[in-house]
């Protein structure tokens, strides 16, 4: 396991799961990729604490999260991810299909750092992922104290 943080990607849809996993592969980056499939698995995940210190486990470099997800949708997750001193500070992007007006100003106002609307075109999806992957594990500078090196106490691996 690298000893970079992860990426964390919240999606449900298993075309879109299977494409965005692609593209973050074909950008060779570093990082690992973290799935998750619904809003439970990701709060689960980004809330998961250390016993021994009660800070959480998993800080990734990025959450690419979707807003219609089962269980708990993104829009929820970002609120929680965003009102926790411990992660508020995570770069969550939301990557949607939605183009709704509604939707945009919502996930700003929850605290969102990106929104993202899922191009229907496979090479343009293919570069917009690309590209936010490359710019949030690599370009964008994290806070004093929110270094991109750091250990994940959760499972992970590309593509799982």
């Amino acid at each position: 396991m690298s000893d970079l943080k992860p990426i964390l990607l919240v999606e449900d849809n298993p075309r879109d799961l299977e494409l965005t996993l692609a593209a973050l592969e074909k950008c060779q980056l570093a990082n690992d990729v973290i799935v998750a499939r619904d809003g439970e698995e990701a709060l689960d995940l980004l809330t998961r604490r250390d016993p021994a210190t009660g800070k959480p486990t998993m800080l990734p470099a990025v959450v690419l999260l979707d807003l219609k997800l089962p269980k708990v949708d993104g829009l929820e997750v970002l609120e929680q991810v965003k009102s926790d001193p411990e992660t508020r500070h995570v770069p969550i992007v939301m990557l949607t299909a939605s183009r709704e007006e509604s939707d945009l100003v919502r996930s700003y106002k929850a605290g969102v750092n990106a929104f993202v609307v899922k191009p229907v075109d496979f090479k343009a999806f293919f570069e917009a992922i690309r590209d936010l992957g490359a710019f949030w594990a690599i370009l964008n500078e994290p806070p004093v104290g929110c270094h991109r090196r750091g250990t994940s106490g959760a499972a992970s691996g590309k593509g799982g």
